[in-house]
């Protein structure tokens, strides 16, 4: 074959390559965005069920007129386009690292039901609500075309911005106070930020542009078509505008959305909650990673029963959907302008952007949220003060849990052992070196911790390989498998000790323990092997970056036969012609057995202390650490090879 030829099948089959991982890309993308309508857009897309019958009533009820109908779908439709469509979908998305009596009885069967069902992971429950919130969005356009033609074909005038300003001039003071029930329309328009960890950019871009965000504007244009006509409706229900040969599908269709809705800040809760405890500023709780493809899809059982017993609190102690709205709204405008805020950050140090960009940004927003934000602290005496009272004690909780982190780090920072005290110990001084290797889990990236000093005094044995591992989490979502581990060796080769820094990613899925002990042993085989001949000159105590990732493996360790047994420990051997000793001795020490030694500390205030400090301490901080999953749970320690050290931290 020719050289021309040669390169003409070249460039087929790359572009053939290329067509091929497009073809996968969009696949996997619009799936997701098939998913999201089921886990994001619930909220977002039953507003139009409550937002007219809210904003009219309060004293806006005394201007029922066309011209403030108008202007209200005037104020809906530009909320709509300026906060979730180019706020949120066009920059903020861009920044990526939830009878009376019978009523409420229903109401709480059906929040039980919904929280059972987050157990099944992110993707299932997307693939059983996405069909409802579809079928929803049609019912609500076709609805909304059907009032349009119906009853007002001129409607579309609204859509100019000047009725907002007729708006206003008629309504007044009445106007402003009801923009409480206006910001109602974008309740559920942070979830696509908050839930951006279980999609991507790209599927909650499509979803929402080319299906939700066309659909609402339709149901709202048709309402306000409707209520031109029926002004008498305005205070009464959403389903007043449905035809009524169509009433009974639409309205089972508009019960079963309804109970979808709560799932978008369900999921943003979850990853918010897991983020948070990846900054070490929320207790310890279980994180199960529901899906193998997406890290981001995620299930916390502690957050999710919580919520559910908070929710059905709400329900039955307010019985008042006019003040849950209140509150809602509240809630939701008041995290969209510290989002607001925040992206000025973002815009100037994440991006490098420019800083009068980043203001105009913050000016355009912020201006337009702060008139929302001051109408609904009128109604804090009305349900408001919920997510306010609720935020604070959540705020107080992070804020008391990350203090007394960073307490006893820095105590066992001022605390910690030489290195020569571990190097002096040998069988002169009565220390006894026992087959086997052990893991040392502490907050000490450089000496020894308190707790393993305390061990030896008390109990003068220690394992014949020691390596001490910190856990470091970062605030990025992943570190590179290639740059997670970083290995040091303490004193010289015939003392068997190491220093291993692991870092974390608030992404990163945390192995189990034995996979977790294979890769670890690997980089120290890694290690040693680098080191070569060099590795009988000393210390440096320079800690160095090994690559632990499986393409990157020249023949650190595999799984002996029978690994996948259950019950029987994984087995490792060195790969390689000729092991050096310290090999041997390596792959001697994990036959003998790995042992798991962490601390198990009481923190607490010193005598010294004042009452406040000793209340938040001892109190408050010894509560969340008593109830909050252990280190040695969180990290997937087998409980049979887990040694404990009790120390008290005067802190």
């Amino acid at each position: 074959m020719s050289s021309f030829g040669t390169a003409v099948m070249v460039k087929i089959v790359t572009c053939l390559r290329l067509l091929f991982y497009l073809q996968k890309f969009y696949k996997s993308t619009l799936l997701l965005a098939y998913q999201s309508f089921g886990v994001v857009y619930g909220d977002l897309s039953i507003s139009p069920i409550y937002v007219y019958q809210s904003t009219f009533s309060g004293k806006l009820r005394s201007h029922e007129e066309d011209d403030v109908i108008l202007g209200v779908l005037s104020l809906v439709f530009w909320t709509l386009t300026l906060i979730p469509l180019c706020k949120y979908i066009i920059i903020v998305l861009g920044a990526d690292d939830n009878g009376e009596d019978y009523t409420v009885l229903i109401a709480c069967l059906i929040l039980v039901a919904l929280f059972a069902l987050q157990h099944f992971g992110t993707h299932r429950v997307g693939f059983v609500f996405a069909p409802i919130l579809l079928a929803w969005l049609l019912c609500i356009s076709l609805v909304g075309l059907y009032n349009i033609i119906h009853w007002n074909p001129g409607i579309f005038k609204a859509l100019s911005p000047y009725y907002v300003y007729i708006f206003f001039k008629k309504a007044g003071k009445d106007g402003w106070r009801s923009l409480g029930g206006v910001v109602l329309c974008i309740t559920g328009a942070e979830a696509m930020f908050a839930d951006l960890g279980h999609f991507s950019q790209l599927s909650i871009r499509i979803a929402f542009t080319a299906v939700v965000y066309p659909c609402l504007i339709i149901a709202y244009m048709g309402e306000a078509a409707y209520y031109t006509k029926h002004t008498e409706d305005l205070e009464r229900s959403f389903f007043k505008t449905i035809p009524e040969v169509v009433f009974w599908p639409v309205f089972v269709v508009a019960t079963l959305a309804t109970v979808v809705a709560s799932q978008a800040i369900i999921s943003g809760t979850f990853s918010i909650i897991s983020q948070c405890r990846a900054l070490r500023c929320f207790p310890r709780v279980k994180i199960i990673h529901t899906s193998g493809q997406i890290h981001g899809q995620i299930y916390i059982p502690e957050v999710n029963w919580i919520l559910m017993v908070l929710c059905i609190a709400v329900v039955v102690g307010f019985r008042d959907t006019e003040m849950i709205g209140n509150a809602y709204g509240l809630a939701v405008i008041t995290v969209m302008f510290v989002t607001t805020c925040l992206m000025f950050l973002v815009i100037v140090m994440v991006w490098k952007g420019w800083v009068l960009a980043a203001l105009a940004f913050v000016v355009f927003f912020g201006s337009l949220e702060l008139v929302y934000v001051a109408a609904c602290f009128a109604k804090v005496h009305k349900g408001g003060w919920l997510p306010l009272t609720f935020s604070l004690i959540v705020l107080s909780v992070m804020c008391i849990w990350h203090y007394g982190t960073i307490k006893k780090h820095s105590f066992e920072h001022h605390n910690k052992v030489c290195l020569d005290m571990i190097l002096t110990l040998g069988p002169h001084c009565g220390v006894t070196r026992v087959p086997g290797i052990c893991l040392i889990y502490s907050n000490v990236v450089s000496g020894v911790p308190p707790m393993f000093a305390h061990f030896v005094t008390n109990f003068p044995a220690f394992h014949q390989i020691l390596i001490f591992v910190t856990i470091e989490s970062f605030t990025v979502p992943k570190v590179p498998v290639s740059q997670r581990f970083l290995v040091s060796r303490i004193g010289p080769p015939q003392f068997c000790l190491f220093q291993c820094v692991v870092r974390y990613g608030y992404k990163d899925a945390r192995k189990d323990a034995h996979a977790f002990e294979n890769q670890l042993l690997e980089t120290i085989a890694e290690f040693l092997r680098r080191s070569g001949d060099d590795c009988d000159t000393g210390t440096s105590g320079l800690m160095t970056v090994i690559d632990s990732s499986p393409e990157g493996d020249a023949g650190g360790v595999r799984q002996g036969n029978g690994a996948g047994t259950g019950t029987n420990r994984k087995r490792v051997r060195f790969r390689g012609v000729v092991c050096s000793k310290e090999l041997e001795e390596l792959e001697d020490a994990r036959e003998s057995g790995l042992a798991y030694m962490m601390g198990n500390t009481c923190v607490l205030a010193t005598d010294t202390s004042s009452y406040i400090k000793k209340f938040v301490i001892n109190i408050v901080y010894g509560f969340l650490r008593r109830n909050c999953r252990r280190p040695a749970t969180a990290l997937g320690v087998p409980h049979t090879s887990l040694i404990e050290v009790g120390m008290a931290y005067r802190v």
